[in-house]
Protein backbone atom coordinates (compact mmCIF):
# COMPACT_ATOMS: atom_id res chain seq x y z
CA UNK A 1 0.00 0.00 0.00
CA UNK A 2 1.43 3.32 -1.28
CA UNK A 3 1.41 6.32 1.88
CA UNK A 4 3.85 8.67 1.23
CA UNK A 5 1.57 11.51 -0.10
CA UNK A 6 3.51 13.90 1.54
CA UNK A 7 6.43 13.15 0.59
CA UNK A 8 8.51 16.72 -0.61
CA UNK A 9 11.10 15.55 -2.34
CA UNK A 10 9.27 14.21 -5.10
CA UNK A 11 6.73 17.03 -5.39
CA UNK A 12 8.92 19.69 -4.34
CA UNK A 13 9.27 21.59 -7.74
CA UNK A 14 5.26 21.86 -7.80
CA UNK A 15 4.86 22.98 -4.11
CA UNK A 16 5.64 26.82 -4.49
CA UNK A 17 2.99 27.98 -6.28
CA UNK A 18 2.91 31.23 -4.61
CA UNK A 19 6.33 31.94 -5.71
CA UNK A 20 5.48 31.25 -9.20
CA UNK A 21 2.64 33.82 -8.86
CA UNK A 22 4.86 36.22 -7.36
CA UNK A 23 7.01 35.75 -10.50
CA UNK A 24 4.18 36.22 -13.15
CA UNK A 25 2.78 39.58 -11.19
CA UNK A 26 6.30 41.01 -11.37
CA UNK A 27 6.04 40.65 -15.11
CA UNK A 28 2.61 42.20 -15.07
CA UNK A 29 3.68 44.98 -12.48
CA UNK A 30 6.47 46.21 -15.03
CA UNK A 31 3.84 46.43 -17.64
CA UNK A 32 1.37 48.11 -15.59
CA UNK A 33 4.20 50.78 -14.96
CA UNK A 34 4.93 51.70 -18.33
CA UNK A 35 1.61 51.50 -19.35
CA UNK A 36 0.97 54.02 -16.80
CA UNK A 37 4.10 56.01 -17.50
CA UNK A 38 3.27 55.89 -21.21
CA UNK A 39 0.29 57.40 -20.55
CA UNK A 40 1.60 60.61 -18.63
CA UNK A 41 4.17 61.01 -21.21
CA UNK A 42 1.51 60.62 -24.52
CA UNK A 43 -0.54 63.47 -22.62
CA UNK A 44 1.95 65.66 -21.70
CA UNK A 45 3.36 65.55 -25.19
CA UNK A 46 0.19 66.24 -26.69
CA UNK A 47 -0.42 68.30 -24.44
CA UNK A 48 2.62 70.48 -25.17
CA UNK A 49 2.07 69.63 -28.87
CA UNK A 50 -1.42 71.43 -29.56
CA UNK A 51 -0.43 74.36 -26.81
CA UNK A 52 2.96 74.64 -29.58
CA UNK A 53 0.48 74.69 -32.96
CA UNK A 54 -2.37 76.88 -31.10
CA UNK A 55 0.41 79.41 -30.39
CA UNK A 56 1.44 79.50 -33.76
CA UNK A 57 -2.49 79.33 -35.53
CA UNK A 58 -2.44 82.65 -33.77
CA UNK A 59 0.59 83.67 -34.70
CA UNK A 60 -0.21 83.09 -38.55
CA UNK A 61 -3.99 84.83 -38.38
CA UNK A 62 -2.67 87.78 -36.77
CA UNK A 63 0.16 88.55 -39.28
CA UNK A 64 -1.26 87.14 -42.81
CA UNK A 65 -4.75 89.47 -42.35
CA UNK A 66 -6.36 89.21 -45.34
CA UNK A 67 -2.94 88.43 -47.57
CA UNK A 68 -3.07 85.33 -50.35
CA UNK A 69 0.12 84.28 -49.93
CA UNK A 70 1.96 83.41 -46.57
CA UNK A 71 5.75 84.91 -45.83
CA UNK A 72 8.63 83.68 -46.17
CA UNK A 73 9.82 82.94 -42.54
CA UNK A 74 6.14 81.83 -41.94
CA UNK A 75 6.20 79.04 -44.87
CA UNK A 76 9.67 78.31 -43.28
CA UNK A 77 7.81 77.89 -39.67
CA UNK A 78 4.81 76.26 -40.98
CA UNK A 79 7.19 72.96 -42.37
CA UNK A 80 8.68 72.96 -39.18
CA UNK A 81 5.80 72.77 -37.75
CA UNK A 82 4.70 69.66 -39.76
CA UNK A 83 8.41 68.27 -38.92
CA UNK A 84 7.82 68.52 -34.95
CA UNK A 85 4.12 66.79 -35.39
CA UNK A 86 5.38 64.17 -37.41
CA UNK A 87 8.52 63.50 -35.10
CA UNK A 88 6.43 63.84 -32.24
CA UNK A 89 3.87 60.58 -33.72
CA UNK A 90 7.01 58.74 -34.64
CA UNK A 91 8.09 58.99 -31.29
CA UNK A 92 5.26 57.78 -29.30
CA UNK A 93 4.59 54.87 -32.02
CA UNK A 94 7.89 53.16 -30.81
CA UNK A 95 7.67 54.00 -27.32
CA UNK A 96 4.04 52.21 -27.75
CA UNK A 97 6.19 49.20 -29.75
CA UNK A 98 8.21 48.84 -26.67
CA UNK A 99 5.18 48.03 -24.17
CA UNK A 100 3.72 45.18 -26.52
CA UNK A 101 7.67 43.32 -26.39
CA UNK A 102 6.90 43.52 -22.37
CA UNK A 103 3.26 42.76 -22.50
CA UNK A 104 4.57 39.58 -24.90
CA UNK A 105 7.11 38.76 -21.97
CA UNK A 106 4.29 38.71 -19.09
CA UNK A 107 2.44 35.61 -21.76
CA UNK A 108 5.69 33.97 -21.87
CA UNK A 109 6.56 34.08 -17.25
CA UNK A 110 3.01 32.66 -17.52
CA UNK A 111 3.78 29.78 -19.79
CA UNK A 112 7.03 29.09 -17.76
CA UNK A 113 5.74 29.43 -14.52
CA UNK A 114 2.31 27.79 -14.46
CA UNK A 115 1.60 24.59 -15.42
CA UNK A 116 -0.80 24.89 -18.61
CA UNK A 117 -1.13 21.53 -18.94
CA UNK A 118 -4.42 20.78 -16.99
CA UNK A 119 -5.65 17.72 -19.32
CA UNK A 120 -4.52 15.36 -16.60
CA UNK A 121 -6.74 16.10 -13.90
CA UNK A 122 -10.15 16.39 -16.37
CA UNK A 123 -12.40 13.90 -16.11
CA UNK A 124 -14.37 12.43 -19.54
CA UNK A 125 -17.54 12.20 -17.44
CA UNK A 126 -17.98 15.90 -17.04
CA UNK A 127 -18.57 16.24 -20.90
CA UNK A 128 -21.14 13.30 -21.12
CA UNK A 129 -24.68 15.08 -22.76
CA UNK A 130 -26.38 15.35 -18.98
CA UNK A 131 -23.56 16.75 -17.78
CA UNK A 132 -23.21 19.29 -20.25
CA UNK A 133 -26.91 20.13 -20.16
CA UNK A 134 -26.37 20.44 -16.54
CA UNK A 135 -23.35 22.72 -17.44
CA UNK A 136 -25.31 24.82 -19.27
CA UNK A 137 -28.35 25.71 -16.93
CA UNK A 138 -25.58 26.50 -14.44
CA UNK A 139 -23.93 29.30 -16.85
CA UNK A 140 -27.70 30.65 -17.74
CA UNK A 141 -28.60 31.32 -14.13
CA UNK A 142 -24.95 33.13 -13.98
CA UNK A 143 -25.73 35.30 -16.37
CA UNK A 144 -29.12 35.80 -15.10
CA UNK A 145 -27.43 36.68 -12.17
CA UNK A 146 -24.75 39.11 -13.40
CA UNK A 147 -27.98 41.09 -15.62
CA UNK A 148 -27.04 39.97 -18.87
CA UNK A 149 -30.21 38.29 -19.88
CA UNK A 150 -29.53 39.04 -23.73
CA UNK A 151 -26.41 36.24 -23.72
CA UNK A 152 -28.61 33.97 -21.08
CA UNK A 153 -31.12 33.74 -23.88
CA UNK A 154 -28.34 33.27 -26.70
CA UNK A 155 -27.09 30.53 -24.45
CA UNK A 156 -30.02 29.12 -24.10
CA UNK A 157 -31.24 28.77 -27.97
CA UNK A 158 -27.48 27.58 -28.55
CA UNK A 159 -28.09 24.90 -25.88
CA UNK A 160 -31.27 23.70 -26.57
CA UNK A 161 -32.71 24.68 -23.39
CA UNK A 162 -36.28 25.58 -22.37
CA UNK A 163 -36.25 27.55 -19.23
CA UNK A 164 -39.64 29.33 -17.84
CA UNK A 165 -39.45 32.88 -17.82
CA UNK A 166 -40.79 33.17 -14.60
CA UNK A 167 -37.13 32.04 -13.65
CA UNK A 168 -35.33 34.89 -14.90
CA UNK A 169 -37.81 37.33 -13.99
CA UNK A 170 -36.29 37.93 -10.18
CA UNK A 171 -33.08 38.44 -11.23
CA UNK A 172 -34.57 41.12 -13.80
CA UNK A 173 -36.00 42.94 -10.43
CA UNK A 174 -32.55 42.08 -8.68
CA UNK A 175 -30.34 43.69 -11.57
CA UNK A 176 -32.33 46.52 -11.74
CA UNK A 177 -32.34 46.99 -7.86
CA UNK A 178 -28.82 46.74 -8.05
CA UNK A 179 -27.98 49.35 -11.11
CA UNK A 180 -29.87 51.90 -8.80
CA UNK A 181 -28.37 51.19 -5.79
CA UNK A 182 -24.98 51.64 -7.80
CA UNK A 183 -26.48 55.31 -8.86
CA UNK A 184 -27.56 55.97 -4.78
CA UNK A 185 -30.74 55.64 -5.99
CA UNK A 186 -32.72 54.19 -2.71
CA UNK A 187 -36.42 54.44 -4.08
CA UNK A 188 -36.75 50.87 -5.45
CA UNK A 189 -34.50 48.94 -3.06
CA UNK A 190 -36.92 50.75 -0.29
CA UNK A 191 -40.03 49.59 -2.58
CA UNK A 192 -39.08 46.32 -2.59
CA UNK A 193 -38.26 45.94 1.39
CA UNK A 194 -41.71 47.85 2.36
CA UNK A 195 -43.01 45.03 -0.07
CA UNK A 196 -41.27 42.08 1.57
CA UNK A 197 -41.15 43.24 4.92
CA UNK A 198 -42.99 40.67 6.85
CA UNK A 199 -40.31 38.10 5.53
CA UNK A 200 -37.23 40.00 5.84
CA UNK A 201 -38.00 40.72 9.60
CA UNK A 202 -38.97 36.93 9.79
CA UNK A 203 -35.43 36.45 9.21
CA UNK A 204 -34.07 38.93 11.40
CA UNK A 205 -32.83 41.75 8.63
CA UNK A 206 -31.42 45.18 8.97
CA UNK A 207 -32.14 45.89 5.11
CA UNK A 208 -35.07 48.35 5.33
CA UNK A 209 -33.63 49.99 8.19
CA UNK A 210 -30.05 50.63 7.10
CA UNK A 211 -32.16 52.13 3.86
CA UNK A 212 -34.12 54.21 5.48
CA UNK A 213 -30.88 55.15 7.63
CA UNK A 214 -28.70 56.24 4.20
CA UNK A 215 -31.98 58.38 3.21
CA UNK A 216 -31.80 60.04 6.37
CA UNK A 217 -27.73 60.68 5.76
CA UNK A 218 -28.25 62.09 2.67
CA UNK A 219 -30.80 64.56 4.14
CA UNK A 220 -28.55 65.61 7.04
CA UNK A 221 -25.58 66.21 4.01
CA UNK A 222 -28.24 69.15 2.58
CA UNK A 223 -27.90 70.89 6.30
CA UNK A 224 -30.07 73.26 7.96
CA UNK A 225 -32.48 73.63 4.37
CA UNK A 226 -33.51 69.67 5.17
CA UNK A 227 -33.92 69.59 9.00
CA UNK A 228 -37.82 69.89 8.97
CA UNK A 229 -38.01 66.91 5.88
CA UNK A 230 -35.11 65.19 8.11
CA UNK A 231 -37.25 65.41 11.32
CA UNK A 232 -40.72 64.08 9.47
CA UNK A 233 -38.49 61.24 8.04
CA UNK A 234 -37.31 60.10 11.07
CA UNK A 235 -40.65 58.48 11.85
CA UNK A 236 -39.81 55.62 9.17
CA UNK A 237 -37.70 54.01 11.73
CA UNK A 238 -40.37 53.31 14.40
CA UNK A 239 -40.95 49.54 13.20
CA UNK A 240 -36.95 49.63 14.26
CA UNK A 241 -37.23 51.05 16.93
CA UNK A 242 -36.73 48.07 19.49
CA UNK A 243 -34.05 46.36 17.56
CA UNK A 244 -31.81 49.51 16.35
CA UNK A 245 -32.36 51.91 19.67
CA UNK A 246 -28.54 52.48 19.76
CA UNK A 247 -28.45 53.20 15.88
CA UNK A 248 -31.41 55.46 15.95
CA UNK A 249 -29.99 57.70 18.76
CA UNK A 250 -26.89 58.19 16.99
CA UNK A 251 -28.61 59.62 13.91
CA UNK A 252 -30.85 62.09 16.37
CA UNK A 253 -28.06 63.00 18.09
CA UNK A 254 -26.17 64.49 14.81
CA UNK A 255 -29.48 66.83 13.91
CA UNK A 256 -27.52 69.51 16.37
CA UNK A 257 -24.78 69.38 14.52
CA UNK A 258 -26.80 70.69 10.92
CA UNK A 259 -25.45 74.27 11.47
CA UNK A 260 -21.63 73.32 11.22
CA UNK A 261 -22.22 70.13 9.10
CA UNK A 262 -22.01 66.53 9.36
CA UNK A 263 -18.41 66.58 8.19
CA UNK A 264 -17.13 68.91 10.81
CA UNK A 265 -18.97 66.91 13.63
CA UNK A 266 -17.97 64.27 15.55
CA UNK A 267 -20.81 62.33 13.45
CA UNK A 268 -18.55 62.21 10.33
CA UNK A 269 -18.38 58.56 10.10
CA UNK A 270 -22.09 58.72 9.21
CA UNK A 271 -20.70 60.24 5.72
CA UNK A 272 -18.37 56.96 5.39
CA UNK A 273 -18.90 56.30 1.74
CA UNK A 274 -18.03 52.42 1.80
CA UNK A 275 -22.23 52.11 3.43
CA UNK A 276 -23.67 52.53 0.18
CA UNK A 277 -21.40 49.16 -1.28
CA UNK A 278 -22.56 47.48 2.20
CA UNK A 279 -25.79 48.39 1.35
CA UNK A 280 -25.21 46.20 -2.11
CA UNK A 281 -24.15 43.36 -0.38
CA UNK A 282 -27.08 43.29 2.25
CA UNK A 283 -29.65 43.56 -0.04
CA UNK A 284 -28.19 41.03 -2.47
CA UNK A 285 -27.76 38.50 0.74
CA UNK A 286 -31.29 38.98 2.02
CA UNK A 287 -32.88 39.10 -1.45
CA UNK A 288 -31.25 35.83 -2.53
CA UNK A 289 -32.16 34.31 0.96
CA UNK A 290 -35.88 35.56 0.28
CA UNK A 291 -35.52 33.41 -3.02
CA UNK A 292 -33.90 30.21 -1.83
CA UNK A 293 -30.16 31.09 -3.80
CA UNK A 294 -27.17 31.38 -2.36
CA UNK A 295 -25.42 34.49 -2.58
CA UNK A 296 -23.04 33.42 -4.91
CA UNK A 297 -23.47 32.11 -7.92
CA UNK A 298 -22.77 28.07 -8.44
CA UNK A 299 -20.79 28.86 -11.59
CA UNK A 300 -18.40 31.25 -9.64
CA UNK A 301 -18.82 28.34 -6.47
CA UNK A 302 -17.32 25.91 -8.53
CA UNK A 303 -13.97 27.98 -9.91
CA UNK A 304 -13.08 29.33 -7.27
CA UNK A 305 -12.91 25.72 -5.52
CA UNK A 306 -11.79 24.46 -8.78
CA UNK A 307 -9.22 27.24 -8.51
CA UNK A 308 -8.18 26.39 -4.90
CA UNK A 309 -7.95 22.25 -5.72
CA UNK A 310 -6.24 22.46 -8.55
CA UNK A 311 -2.93 22.77 -7.68
CA UNK A 312 -3.01 19.67 -5.30
CA UNK A 313 -4.44 17.58 -7.74
CA UNK A 314 -1.68 18.65 -10.61
CA UNK A 315 0.79 17.58 -7.60
CA UNK A 316 -1.05 14.52 -6.61
CA UNK A 317 -1.24 13.49 -10.27
CA UNK A 318 2.67 14.04 -10.85
CA UNK A 319 3.27 11.87 -7.58
CA UNK A 320 1.10 8.52 -9.25
CA UNK A 321 2.29 8.68 -12.26
CA UNK A 322 5.75 9.23 -10.76
CA UNK A 323 5.66 5.98 -8.45
CA UNK A 324 3.32 4.27 -10.96
CA UNK A 325 0.07 3.97 -8.42
CA UNK A 326 -2.55 1.98 -10.31
CA UNK A 327 -5.98 2.07 -9.43
CA UNK A 328 -5.44 5.12 -6.90
CA UNK A 329 -7.51 7.47 -8.49
CA UNK A 330 -9.98 5.35 -11.23
CA UNK A 331 -13.20 6.64 -8.96
CA UNK A 332 -15.45 9.39 -11.37
CA UNK A 333 -17.23 10.33 -7.61
CA UNK A 334 -14.15 10.76 -5.65
CA UNK A 335 -10.85 12.55 -5.19
CA UNK A 336 -7.65 10.52 -3.95
CA UNK A 337 -6.55 13.08 -1.26
CA UNK A 338 -8.69 15.42 0.50
CA UNK A 339 -8.87 19.20 -0.42
CA UNK A 340 -9.07 21.76 2.03
CA UNK A 341 -11.68 24.09 0.31
CA UNK A 342 -12.02 26.35 3.21
CA UNK A 343 -15.28 27.63 5.17
CA UNK A 344 -16.37 29.76 2.48
CA UNK A 345 -17.37 26.65 0.35
CA UNK A 346 -18.99 24.03 3.66
CA UNK A 347 -22.54 23.58 2.51
CA UNK A 348 -23.25 20.71 3.95
CA UNK A 349 -21.77 17.48 5.89
CA UNK A 350 -19.92 14.94 4.14
CA UNK A 351 -19.08 11.37 5.30
CA UNK A 352 -16.12 9.77 5.22
CA UNK A 353 -15.64 5.95 5.42
CA UNK A 354 -13.58 5.04 8.82
CA UNK A 355 -12.59 1.83 7.22
CA UNK A 356 -11.99 2.06 3.49
CA UNK A 357 -11.28 6.09 4.05
CA UNK A 358 -13.35 7.18 1.40
CA UNK A 359 -16.44 9.68 0.68
CA UNK A 360 -19.15 7.61 0.74
CA UNK A 361 -21.73 8.21 -2.52
CA UNK A 362 -24.98 7.34 -3.80
CA UNK A 363 -24.13 4.00 -4.55
CA UNK A 364 -21.62 3.57 -1.44
CA UNK A 365 -23.74 4.98 1.11
CA UNK A 366 -23.10 5.22 5.12
CA UNK A 367 -24.84 2.58 6.89
CA UNK A 368 -25.45 2.54 10.56
CA UNK A 369 -25.12 -0.81 12.19
CA UNK A 370 -27.10 -2.01 15.27
CA UNK A 371 -24.09 -0.79 17.65
CA UNK A 372 -24.51 2.98 16.38
CA UNK A 373 -21.17 2.64 14.57
CA UNK A 374 -21.46 3.94 11.08
CA UNK A 375 -19.06 3.19 8.11
CA UNK A 376 -19.83 2.82 4.26
CA UNK A 377 -21.91 -0.18 2.59
CA UNK A 378 -18.70 -1.04 0.35
CA UNK A 379 -16.65 -1.54 3.82
CA UNK A 380 -19.84 -3.29 5.37
CA UNK A 381 -20.11 -6.13 2.54
CA UNK A 382 -16.71 -6.41 2.88
CA UNK A 383 -16.59 -7.63 6.32
CA UNK A 384 -19.29 -10.05 6.09
CA UNK A 385 -18.60 -13.72 7.31
CA UNK A 386 -20.75 -16.05 6.36
CA UNK A 387 -24.44 -14.59 7.95
CA UNK A 388 -22.45 -12.43 10.93
CA UNK A 389 -20.73 -8.79 11.13
CA UNK A 390 -18.42 -7.98 13.03
CA UNK A 391 -18.50 -4.11 14.44
CA UNK A 392 -14.76 -3.34 13.84
CA UNK A 393 -15.17 -1.00 16.70
CA UNK A 394 -17.01 -2.91 19.14
CA UNK A 395 -17.18 -6.78 19.78
CA UNK A 396 -20.52 -6.80 19.00
CA UNK A 397 -21.64 -9.30 16.21
CA UNK A 398 -24.89 -8.91 14.55
CA UNK A 399 -26.68 -9.39 11.22
CA UNK A 400 -25.36 -7.81 8.00
CA UNK A 401 -29.68 -7.07 6.53
CA UNK A 402 -30.48 -5.02 10.59
CA UNK A 403 -27.59 -2.19 8.41
CA UNK A 404 -29.67 0.91 8.06
CA UNK A 405 -29.17 3.69 5.58
CA UNK A 406 -28.46 6.87 6.95
CA UNK A 407 -28.76 10.29 5.21
CA UNK A 408 -26.58 13.35 5.99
Amino acid sequence: MVQPWNDRRVISPCLRPMDQCVNVERELEKVLQKFSSYGQHCDRTLEELVDYTSGLKQEILQTSGDEQELPGTLSLVLSQCCKRVKDTVQKLASHHKDIHSSVSRVGKAIDKNLDSDLGSVGMEACWQAESQRLLSEVMVEHFFRQGVLDVAEELCQEAGLCIDPSQKEPFVELNRILEALKLRDLRPALEWAVENREMLMAQNSSLEFKLHRLNFIRLLMGGTANQREALQYAKNFQPFALNHQKDIQVLMGSLVYLRQGIENSPYVHLLDSNQWSDICDIFTRDACSLLGLSVDSPLSVSFSAGCVALPALINIKAVIEQRQCIGVWNQKDELPIEVDLGKRCWYHSVFACPILRQQTTDSNPPMKLVCGHIISKDALNKMINGSKLKCPYCPMEQVPADAKQIYF
